[in-house]
């Protein structure tokens, strides 16, 4: 039995979206278990909506919520009785809780991940490692997304090797085509960091193809980019506000006159196919890759579909033993 525990307040939609979501993976997995921390009150209402096993769910009752808002390390230390702090204790004491997901405070989530569940031995930085669509019909990783700033050329090894292990582990991509953000795809190409860990990567056993530049992020060439906190941040947002502003130029086109309205009833199930792909929903949330026991961080303004897939994501990484890959990769 894979036991988790999810934090279900923070996000827009909670605990209506956490809820539906965890009946969801519930009905799917049977040797999934889960722990839902929040307010019972409101938690129990929404399942009283449901049909779901009981025996493997339990409420712990939170009263409080940490705003996505509040500093990570005062929320954690103030808010104890919050929802994502219960969550994060429980994760850290209860040794038959593998994992955790919640929708809430990034900063605190890898916060409370470094200091109450600890980093994997010979991690010198956990990562945020989420998922985007791309043009081959699969995905591709970013590690990482926004955990730190700045990175040192051994910091972003370990971004490649980590990432690599999550792709292989949680959705059996075989040796994930690894790529450095950069400038250009030269390899004389970047700042001294870039070029330095060009060389960390080039010489290691990964599957490194060398530099790659953000335009083709989707293209499908990459399984996994490495970057540091900052610039992956960056390529994510301005990836995904292309994406949705394209829709929006699509969507008027069709709109602006009778002849256009016309074609798009012929191009309708395209047309939905087309958003279907760029709706991030589908891919899940951004794992906290480095930490000793598995975290996922979803979108807090996000649906219980996304909710669902980031409980699947924990769920597969934890059949799959990631943390303990990590730790044997980094010996």
């Amino acid at each position: 039995m894979i036991k988790l525990v999810l934090d279900c307040e923070g996000g827009d939609r909670s605990p209506s979206v956490n809820v539906l979501g965890a009946v969801k993976a519930l009905k799917e997995k049977d040797d999934l278990s889960l722990i839902l921390t929040g307010k019972k009150e409101d938690l129990e209402n929404e399942l009283s909506k449901l049909d779901y096993p009981k025996d493997r769910l339990t409420i712990v009752d939170a009263p409080e919520v940490i705003d996505c808002k509040e500093a990570p390390t005062l929320s954690l230390f103030h808010k104890r009785d919050s929802s994502l702090v219960k969550a994060l204790d429980i994760l850290k004491n209860d040794d038959d809780v593998k994992g955790f997901v919640s929708l809430g405070n990034s900063g605190a989530i890898l916060v409370g991940g470094v200091v109450k569940v600890g980093k994997i031995p010979g991690v010198l930085r956990p990562a945020f490692c989420p998922l985007m669509p791309s043009m081959d019909g699969h995905y591709v990783a970013v590690c990482d997304s926004g955990a730190s700033s700045e990175a040192t050329k051994e910091e972003l090894f370990q971004f490649g090797l980590m990432g690599s292990l999550y792709l292989e582990k949680a959705f059996d991509v075989k040796s994930p085509r690894v790529a450095l953000l950069n400038i250009g795809t030269e390899e004389a190409k970047g700042d001294t960091l870039h070029k330095e860990a060009y060389q960390l990567l080039k010489g290691s056993s990964l599957n490194f193809i060398g530099n790659m530049e953000a335009r083709d992020t989707l293209s499908g060439k990459y399984d996994l980019i490495v970057a540091d906190g900052f610039s992956g941040n960056v390529l994510i947002k301005s990836t995904e506000g292309t994406g949705l502003e394209m829709l929006k130029l699509l969507k008027r086109t069709f709109f602006k006159n009778l002849k256009n309205k016309i074609g798009a009833l012929f191009l309708k199930k395209d047309i939905y196919g087309i958003k279907d792909f760029m709706d991030y929903n589908n891919y899940g949330g951004a794992v906290t890759l480095g930490v000793k026991k598995t975290m996922v961080k979803g979108h807090g303004g996000d649906n219980e579909k996304h909710f669902y897939h980031c409980i699947i994501q924990a769920y597969n990484m934890e059949k799959n033993n990631l943390g303990p890959a990590i730790e044997e990769a980094l010996k």
